[in-house]
């Protein structure tokens, strides 16, 4: 069970807040600091810090964190949830397949197995294998039916290979950014690059790859 499911289980929080105390986590584990409610808005795209503020609340009320008056970065994991996310981490990567429109990555619905691989292996750490349809990305060496190790995060930098979702659908791709447009590069000449609209369409990015394992369950 992957540390959402494990969470979930506990405190029922929605699919947003769940994403929330995700980022609070990796943040705690890259820099050793929480994250301050400004880089929680930034990550999520929320308008203001009043928004990541609410979420927060609800994690506290729900008893999966712990808020210090004071200080920006006065955010605590309560220990239970620690433990129980650092030991899902230790027991295996969820596979995903074919994600269901419009359900958030790791649905239990979409993941088809726990393969045992530490999430360690990459840098960073990855937080689930995405089992790879098709050849779009074949000139780099990113095959059908190869699992592509992914770290989520809400943001990329322009070059890098990400999971991106494009409405209800879900997509390898290199990522270029060009202004208010978003360019999602296959590699492979047969594929022709699929052109976002940052201001108009809807856009999201589910995280960035950070190794592959060519493998089949």
């Amino acid at each position: 069970m992957n540390s959402r499911a494990i969470v979930a289980a506990v405190s029922d929080p929605t699919p947003r807040q769940t994403e929330i105390l995700e980022f609070i986590r990796q943040t705690l584990t890259e820099s050793g600091a929480p994250p301050t409610r400004d880089e929680i808005a930034q990550a999520f795209g929320f308008r203001s810090l009043n928004a990541a503020e609410q979420h927060l609340q609800a994690l506290q009320k729900k008893g999966l964190i712990e808020l210090v008056a004071g200080t920006s970065r006065g955010i605590r994991l309560k220990d239970s949830v620690r433990e129980l996310m650092l030991a899902s981490q230790e027991s295996g990567l969820p596979v995903i397949g074919k994600v269901a429109a419009g359900s958030p990555i790791l649905a239990q619905e979409n993941v088809m197995a726990t393969a045992a691989v530490d999430p360690a292996t990459f840098k960073p750490f990855a937080d689930y294998l995405l089992e790879v349809r098709g050849m779009s990305m074949r000139d780099a060496g990113i095959l059908d039916g190869d699992w592509l190790a992914v770290h989520k995060q809400p943001q990329a930098r322009s070059g890098q290979v990400v999971v991106a979702r494009l409405g209800d659908e879900v997509t390898v791709k290199r990522l270029r950014l060009r202004g208010a447009r978003a360019e999602l590069i296959a590699e492979n000449p047969d594929y022709k690059p699929i052109i976002v609209d940052l201001k108009r369409e809807p856009f999201a990015i589910e995280g960035i790859a950070v190794g592959v394992i060519r493998a089949s369950l």
